[in-house]
């Protein structure tokens, strides 16, 4: 039970009047002065704030009290065994529905972090962090008080059922440049180096880094950057698995494409009409999807010449805003993406159509990744409102909404991973969440 002023205030007014706010305390309307002299404190912005706060702490509390319901009404763990038993459900769809059940019941745990150097622990906030494909280790950016951001390895073989332990090692040599977009590379083995884009000065900079120098190992036994050079603001960035296009990575730029090879330090660039917010190669095929903040989606064959004009765009869809983030699936020939109009859907690349949405993603201005698990069948986005939402892949029915640990706002967005491998071939389920200064473990019981 809530105290009755919680309760109160966290009910809508009865209607929204322009120029008034409502007061639920007092159950009256107010005048919203005009003015630059205003000292009223109540403004719309600041009542929505307080509105958004009382749902999370609610939200937090029913958490902690596991009032958590299941994803799907009458269905449980029982209910599966049996209808399983009885030929009723494939092995397929059985082991989705049971990460949905397990998805339903995650509780949040910190994690204690450890660092050689214990003065950089914990001292600065998380902005991304970012799995490799084994989900062995997270590659970090902090951002620090006197500008630009650090980066750091966390190494998640110490995340066991019963102890939450991570061991982080930051890199002392890059400091002080802002990024943009991160992914991992595979240049002599899977994921042995990382892909950085972002503003070091202007013009802007992109970097290809060997993991190595985050190790544990004496500093100067450490090898130097592989490659680095200037460009324009960087939004994206995406390396290439395809033997046809080995050793290239690709960065999104203003209003252009650039596909360097890291290895012979040759570099085609691709004309475009909208900023490139959004990247990723197909492993199958030389092919690159582009998603823009026109709206538009469209692929590149890596394999031809540079080309004047559009002539050289392959596949072409369509968003009503700004594609902030794209994801092919295993098979490719479906494509899921997001927009800053909070739209999530997949696409038949195919017949060029889409043919599921994903509804309850919020989104207005910001950069956000898409999290797709086909193995699991679950789709996880962080809104801009800081909830974590996970939907079913199959249906695009909405089975979690979790809030975040801290208060929402703009430098407190949390940035996760989903594995049901956290630490390896033999690790442990569940979501990762880092904000602020904090890392979480939502964790299948």
């Amino acid at each position: 039970s809530y105290p009755s002023d919680f309760v109160t205030f966290c009910s809508p007014p009865p209607q929204e009047l322009p120029g008034f706010y409502y007061d639920s305390e007092k159950n009256r309307y107010f005048r919203l002065l005009p003015g630059h002299n205003n000292c009223n404190p109540l403004t719309k912005e600041s009542i929505q704030y307080k509105a958004m706060e009382c749902k999370r702490l609610r939200l937090l509390e029913e958490e902690e009290k596991q009032k958590k319901k299941t994803a799907r009404a009458g269905l449980n763990s029982s209910v599966l065994l049996q209808r399983r038993q009885l030929g009723m459900l494939s092995s397929t769809s059985y082991c989705r529905l049971v990460h949905e059940l397990k998805v339903s019941c995650m509780q949040r745990r910190k994690i204690e972090i450890h660092s050689p150097d214990s003065s950089v622990a914990g001292t600065n906030n998380f902005k991304v962090i970012v799995a490799d494909v084994a989900c062995e280790r997270i590659f970090t950016v902090n951002d620090v008080e006197h500008g630009g951001c650090k980066y750091g390895i966390i190494n998640l073989s110490g995340l066991g059922k019963e102890s939450l332990t991570v061991e982080m090692y930051d890199n002392l040599y890059f400091t002080n440049r802002k990024v943009n977009a991160v992914c991992w590379a595979s240049l002599t083995h899977p994921d042995s180096h990382l892909c950085l884009m972002g503003i070091a000065e202007t013009p802007g900079s992109a970097s290809l880094l060997p993991a190595s120098l985050f190790s544990s190992t004496n500093p100067g036994d450490r090898p130097g950057m592989l490659c680095s050079f200037k460009i324009s603001t960087a939004w994206s960035c995406a390396w290439c698995l395809n033997p046809q296009a080995d050793n290239c990575f690709s960065t999104g730029l203003t209003r252009r494409v650039l596909v360097t090879n890291v290895v012979t330090g040759h570099r085609q660039t691709f004309g475009t009409s909208s900023d490139v917010l959004a990247q990723q190669f197909a492993t199958q095929t030389p092919v690159l999807y582009n998603g823009c903040r026109s709206g538009e989606i469209f692929s590149i064959d890596v394999r031809q010449r540079n080309r004047k004009g559009q002539s050289w765009k392959a596949t072409r869809l369509f968003h009503g805003s700004a594609v902030t983030s794209i994801h092919l699936m295993e098979a490719e020939h479906y494509l899921m993406a997001a927009d800053m109009a909070g739209k999530i859907k997949l696409w038949d690349l195919r017949a060029a159509k889409c043919v599921r949405q994903y509804k309850g993603h919020h989104n207005e201005y910001a950069v956000l990744p898409l999290h797709v698990n086909e193995e699991e069948g679950l789709l996880t986005a962080v809104g801009q409102d800081c909830y974590t939402r996970i939907w079913s892949l199959q249906d695009a029915h909405l089975l979690r909404t979790i809030p975040s640990p801290h208060p929402s706002a703009k430098d407190a967005i949390p940035s996760v991973v989903f594995s049901s491998r956290l630490g390896g071939s033999r690790g442990v389920p569940g979501l990762l969440m880092a904000v602020k200064q904090d890392l979480y473990h939502f964790s299948y019981i």
